[in-house]
């Protein structure tokens, strides 16, 4: 099956650098499509060195820092265009590890969605404070009691779709970032009744450069929510 890894980056060079030949490295015959919202250092200059040698890494470069969510979408859109079967998101910061990639293409032939799951085991993620594990605990706590989405972790950001799930979606409709934009896709493929599995993961806190969350984004999800339990998106 025709398949491609979605990596959002900002500033991710050194990361990007040495996370591509990794997942080349665990998953044969993937394509990777890098969207990089004009990073300062230059990450997407050195995604385009390495996409004229390798037909198999695809680079979209965007204007400005538009964002986490517009990121996924304009690379999902990219991806039902040239006929991939299954899309993958995933981290630039070493944060998803790319030998849990096999274990999602395993999956996903039995499911319509794959979800890397820090929490289906237990806790499983490493390096964080303690502060930030409560708050993605609380995070997934508020956002299953509101909407009732039967997941462990429902703001994870490592997953697999099938291209119809993706097809099934009006993606011009999705405007939500960071957090939300998780919680979002998955409430809307859940919704749709498709068949969701959580797979275990390790979540190791980003290797270099710096984290993306902001008290806007945790506030835009704690809206989200409601927004998608009352219907009004």
């Amino acid at each position: 099956m025709k398949t491609i890894i979605v990596i959002p980056t900002y500033n991710e060079k050194e990361n990007i650098l040495k996370l591509i030949p990794l997942v080349k490295k665990a998953v044969k015959g993937v394509h990777i499509l890098v969207v990089d919202d004009a990073s300062p250092d230059k990450t997407g200059a050195a995604v385009a060195a390495i996409a004229k040698k390798d037909r198999a890494i695809k680079l979209i470069s965007r204007s400005g820092k538009l964002g986490l969510g517009t990121a996924y979408v304009e690379g999902f859109k990219y991806a039902l265009k040239h006929g991939y079967d299954y899309i993958f998101e995933m981290d630039a910061d070493f944060s998803h590890d790319p030998q849990y990639l096999k274990n999602f293409l395993e999956e996903i032939k039995e499911n319509d969605l794959v979800i890397g799951s820090r929490y289906i085991n237990g806790i499983s993620v490493v390096n964080w404070p303690i502060r930030r594990l409560m708050l993605s605990k609380f995070a997934g706590f508020y956002a299953r009691t509101i909407t009732g989405l039967p997941l462990t972790d429902c703001t994870s950001g490592f997953k697999c779709f099938k291209r119809n799930v993706l097809e099934s979606i009006n993606l011009d409709k999705i405007h939500s970032d960071g957090y939300a934009f998780q919680i979002e896709m998955h409430y809307k493929a859940w919704k749709k009744g498709f068949k969701i599995k959580e797979t275990p993961i390790i979540f190791v806190d980003r290797h270099s450069g710096s984290s993306k969350m902001s008290h806007g984004v945790m506030m835009e999800a704690a809206v989200i929510v409601w927004k998608l339990r009352l219907g009004i998106i």
